[in-house]
């Protein structure tokens, strides 16, 4: 079965996006509807389509054929409408992260040679941007999508008349090997770098979550998560407007009581987070608000024992974890409903091909190597703008060391740059991360490395709980099995540990914030010891 549903997958991903877009309006109907937007306002395929050809007619006079048109937009009908749009007439969106900070942007556009950039005034009134977007024009050039709807010309409207008769008379037909989206990584551990994605690939990995997530027809998907990641791009908004599911979008993963509120007034029973936000979600909602969903599928992050217990316990509801990278679009396995093994993100997706190096000092598993029809044609870099740098051989090093069962069932035992060598061992921060949560399961925590003159390495947990006690925890992991080495040499308590917009954990502001917290205790130590000596002198 699995050999078929490859072979499937493959012939499919022979087509582009849009392509893709047009079988699901022919298969689905116009009248059918593809979006529930965040005001509640529905969008049918037809809609979509007219849209697409509209706006991407309007972007087509201002752009190149082949050009990467940035897009700066929430999760939402706008943006979906803007994706579509842009690749309508052959330009390539690029999906850009609003939360990175001018800096980061002004890095991403410049390796991904963006020049302008598709936005609106409502969203960045709403979301208070003004004073993004102004360091912005001094890179880019706007475009404004309720501008562009006010002064669409004659052209534009028949080209919304006519493209959904005729796609491929009014727009551009491009080859499914070319470009279909420029993604942005790596925030959470430097400077940006762009991934660079195939029409093939989004429809392949769009094709592979078909065959291995089964889901019912009359199931509506809700996605609170942001395009510009793309695991919200791929999965939570391109799976379902690809394969006609009722998707309901909303524009952002941080409004957890409003999330709530709207899971019960639009009923969806699969929605899409990470384990941070369904906690969260969880825990504010009143009156069984989420008691709609079925299935809950989470990724980014591993998923905590704590967070499946409580909704299954709280709502009747499964939490599926799934397992990704970007630059494989993003999905490469996932647990399947009613199959769920704890401890694991269940097995490769079809077509998904493996391989796992050694890597000194671990005993099981290791570094994990992936190839398939969903990975990415390559990155570009801060060193060589617009130059695509492949995976050699198709194979892409995904940094993860993981291990795998009899059954083909996938442990991720945490990232190869989150291994502490201590000692001449090599020791998982996800597993320090792992035996703070079980001890105190209502705070975030994460581990850090820091040099040791003696060890090499050493281990810093991060925490937010304020009453964590370095005994209390050895002594949980001495009880539960978990060697001395890797219990964290100190604790560092903060009020809130960073996460980027995607959800996951800001690496790099962690770190920082672990060396200022040093730096104080030094300079605290350094004083105590000046007045000491002084008050010695004056005795």
């Amino acid at each position: 079965m699995a050999k078929d549903f490859s072979a499937r997958v493959h012939r499919r991903s022979k087509r582009n996006v849009f392509s893709a877009l047009i079988r699901a309006r022919f298969r689905q109907g116009k009248n059918k509807v593809a979006i529930i937007d965040a005001d509640g306002a529905e969008v049918t395929y037809g809609n979509l389509l007219r849209g697409a050809f509209a706006i991407g007619s309007a972007i087509a006079r201002q752009t190149k054929r082949g050009e990467a048109v940035g897009i700066l937009l929430p999760t939402g009908a706008a943006s979906t409408i803007a994706f579509f749009a842009v690749l309508a007439f052959g330009r390539i969106p690029a999906m850009l992260n609003f939360t990175a900070g001018a800096a980061n942007l002004e890095a991403a556009c410049n390796i991904a040679k963006v020049n302008k950039v598709v936005t609106a005034h409502k969203f960045i009134e709403i979301g208070g941007l003004q004073d993004l977007i102004g360091k912005m024009e001094d890179f880019t050039h706007f475009l404004y999508m309720d501008d562009m709807r006010e002064s669409l010309t004659t052209r534009d409207k028949i080209c919304a008349v006519l493209g959904p008769l005729l796609p491929w008379f009014v727009g551009i037909r491009p080859r499914a090997t070319a470009t279909g989206v420029i993604l942005f990584t790596s925030g959470t551990e430097g400077a940006p770098k762009g991934v660079v994605l195939r029409h093939s690939n989004l429809v392949a990995n769009v094709e592979q979550i078909e065959a291995h997530v089964d889901v019912e027809p009359s199931d509506i998907i809700y996605n609170p998560l942001p395009t510009f990641h793309c695991y919200g791009l791929t999965a939570g908004m391109l799976w379902p407007v690809l394969t006609g599911k009722s998707l309901v979008l909303h524009p952002s993963p941080l409004q957890t009581k409003n999330i709530a509120k709207r899971i019960s007034e639009t009923k969806p029973t699969v929605m899409f987070a990470t384990d941070t936000f369904l906690q969260q979600y969880a825990r504010v909602s009143r009156n069984g608000e989420l008691n709609s969903l079925r299935i809950v599928v989470c990724g980014a992050e591993r998923v905590r024992d704590e967070t499946r217990h409580m909704m299954q316990k709280d709502f009747d509801c499964e939490v599926l974890e799934g397992y990704g990278v970007t630059e494989a679009s993003p999905v490469l396995a996932a647990n399947q409903p009613g199959d769920i093994k704890p401890g694991t993100v269940g097995t490769f997706l079809p077509g998904v091909e493996y391989r796992l190096e050694a890597v000194a000092g671990l005993d099981e598993g290791g570094r994990l190597f992936v190839r398939g029809p969903n990975i990415m044609a390559g990155y570009l870099m801060v060193d060589r703008p617009g130059e695509i740098q492949t995976p050699e051989d198709g194979w892409y090093d995904t940094g993860d060391i993981v291990s795998l069962d009899e059954h083909g069932c996938i442990a991720i035992r945490g990232r190869a740059k989150r291994f502490a060598k201590i000692g001449g061992e090599m020791v998982s921060l996800t597993v320090v991360e792992n035996c703070a949560s079980a001890l105190w399961p209502d705070h975030q925590h994460t581990a850090v490395i820091l040099p040791d003159p003696k060890k090499g390495e050493r281990i810093v947990l991060v925490t937010e709980c304020a009453a964590a006690e370095r005994d209390h925890l050895i002594t949980w992991m001495k009880s539960h099995g978990v060697p001395p080495i890797a219990a964290p040499r100190s604790l560092v308590a903060v009020d809130e540990i960073p996460v980027l917009g995607t959800g996951k954990t800001d690496l790099c502001a962690v770190d920082r914030m672990v060396g200022e917290h040093i730096a104080v205790g030094e300079q605290t130590a350094a004083s105590e010891q000046v007045e000491s000596a002084t008050e010695t002198a004056a005795e």
